[in-house]
């Protein structure tokens, strides 16, 4: 039985021995053409707001890569907000911009996200914007 429970240890202790080496990643960015972006802010502090008053909110970016850029969709995390985006590609070195415009309806504190799938990140980016409607 010693000589079971020996042999499992060394069994295990054997196979905890082998390590996954890393593989030469490559840039998949690069391999994919992917270009990158850079935003001139991620995150809007809109302050004070009157209610009733719908508040515009713009997120800029620019195209730092080698490669035109395509906005994809534009997804607002609720109701209150309305998005629009440049339709067309931004070529390397040009600006574009994502606008929300938030329906201040309801008096308090907000915190809201927009979305945004685009062929320059491998995920969608969440940009968002909070303030108080007074």
């Amino acid at each position: 039985m010693k000589a079971i429970k020996v042999s499992i240890i060394v069994c295990v202790l054997g196979l905890m021995s082998f390590t996954v080496l890393p593989t030469a990643k490559q840039n998949a960015k690069s391999e994919l053409g992917i270009s990158p972006i850079s935003w001139k802010s991620e995150s809007i502090d809109l302050g004070e707001i009157p209610q009733n008053k719908p508040k515009e909110i713009n997120f800029e970016f620019k195209n730092t890569g080698k490669t035109a850029v395509v906005i994809s969709n534009v997804k607002a995390s609720c109701g209150c907000t309305a998005t629009d985006y440049t339709k067309t590609p931004i070529q390397p070195g040009e600006t574009a911009k994502v606008t929300a415009t938030y329906n201040a309806a309801a008096k308090g504190a907000f915190t809201k996200t927009v979305t945004v799938t685009t062929n320059a990140e491998e995920a969608p980016k969440v940009l968002s914007f909070k303030g108080t409607v007074i």
